[in-house]
């Protein structure tokens, strides 16, 4: 079953902090239990944002890559 997705952020061509910046925005807006799609092709973007995801102790849901993007679902759980 496909995880149900309630924002999306689209950060392609947006380089380090960029995807950060705008990923914490968006966790903050989020309703406890709703989950973000975050889609960027900044190599350094995969390993900030698991680093936010974590210092926010909030979850990752999964990471996917297809060729320069990734995409990361993430779970709002506090």
């Amino acid at each position: 079953m496909a995880q149900k997705v309630d924002k999306k952020l689209d950060c392609i061509g947006l380089y380090c902090p960029e995807p950060v910046f705008r990923t914490r925005m968006e966790l903050d807006e989020l309703q406890v239990g709703e989950v973000l799609e975050v889609v960027a092709d900044d190599p350094a973007a995969e390993s900030d944002i698991k680093s936010l995801v974590k210092y926010l102790e909030q979850e990752i849901l999964s990471i996917k890559k297809e060729g320069n993007n990734v995409t990361i679902l993430i779970k709002k759980v506090k």
